[in-house]
């Protein structure tokens, strides 16, 4: 079975969109999901009771902090990431290799695995996209492989499915 990497940053509309447009349509389709969060959608997850929502979709972990040294792997590499939502902090800490959570921490790896497809939906409004810094670190993913899949906050997620399968 193949593993979708879904990760979700805390951006408007994770805690009510990431269960139903992207985690049931992806285990309809056969996935297996590796779902993390960074930690702020993961304390937005839990206060609706979404992670619960999500954990009972996959036999795997949904994970928002690190593990402990001692403790192993939770789940194989995925063969795909979705990062949806991408806020411009998620972002430009992913061009930048910033990995100071575990979300961010397993995209990072996965740029550096070949073969390993990510796909990454972008939800940043006019003012952080006019942030001097905001094309040079689109660019920089694209230059690393990433699929920057951008649309309008409102546009559903889970055509990014077949954006992602058509890879």
């Amino acid at each position: 079975m193949r593993v979708l990497g879904l990760v979700a940053a805390a951006g408007g509309g994770v805690d009510r969109r990431l269960r139903v447009e992207l985690a049931e349509p992806a285990t309809a389709r056969g996935w297996r999901l590796a779902i993390t969060l960074t930690p702020t959608a993961g304390r937005w997850m839990d206060a609706v009771g979404e992670t619960a929502r999500l954990q009972a979709l996959t036999d795997l972990p949904v994970r928002s902090v690190s593990r402990l040294p001692s403790e192993p792997k939770p789940y194989p590499i995925p063969d795909a990431f979705l990062f949806v939502p991408a806020t411009a902090n998620s972002l430009a800490k992913l061009a930048l290799g910033i990995a100071d959570n575990q979300a961010l921490t397993a995209l990072g790896e996965a740029l550096g695995t070949p073969g390993v497809p990510m796909v990454v939906r972008p939800q940043a409004d006019a003012a952080q996209r006019a942030h001097p810094r905001w094309a040079s670190h689109v660019d920089t993913l694209i230059a690393a492989g990433v699929h920057i899949a951008d649309g309008a906050a409102t546009d559903p997620w889970e055509p990014l499915l077949d954006f992602l399968e058509g890879l």
